[in-house]
């Protein structure tokens, strides 16, 4: 299984903008720049795409992890921290932090924490990133 997006940039660094695309269509022609990435401006930045995407899948796999205990989620909510550092010449992403808030009938604390910390390191996503991933989860209810 192969997914898409794509990204259209024009212009120098500060003044130039781009624009980012998803195969679905979810995303078509979103903004992004500078101003958007390292200021307040309007927009999207990688860092934000980045986080929704960790967000999301972790949020899946727990339900799957979840789901191998014998148990169903009411919600999983998933929020995602990215942290973008100077790093020499230039940037690194260094860390995410995940919080999750889930609802989980029938859950104990410890069998949630199992399950919640073996999903942070074997989502998709966390599997390819090399940043520092920490994780607060609680179960709510």
């Amino acid at each position: 299984m192969k997914k898409t997006a794509s990204a259209h940039w024009s212009g120098d660094i500060k003044e130039g903008t781009g624009s980012i695309s998803t195969e679905t269509g979810v995303l078509r022609e979103a903004p992004y720049g500078f101003k958007s990435r390292f200021e307040d401006g309007p927009g999207t930045n990688p860092e934000e795409l980045l986080g929704a995407a960790h967000a999301a899948c972790f949020s899946m796999a727990l339900s799957l992890g979840l789901g191998e205990a014998g148990l169903t989620a009411d919600s999983i909510d998933t929020r995602a921290e990215v942290t973008l550092a100077k790093d020499g010449d230039g940037f690194s992403i260094t860390a995410v932090h995940l919080v999750c808030k889930a609802a989980v009938p029938g859950a104990d604390a410890a069998t949630f924490d199992r399950v919640a910390q073996a999903t942070k390191q074997g989502c998709p996503v966390s599997k390819v990133l090399k940043a520092a991933i920490t994780l607060d989860a609680s179960l709510e209810g």
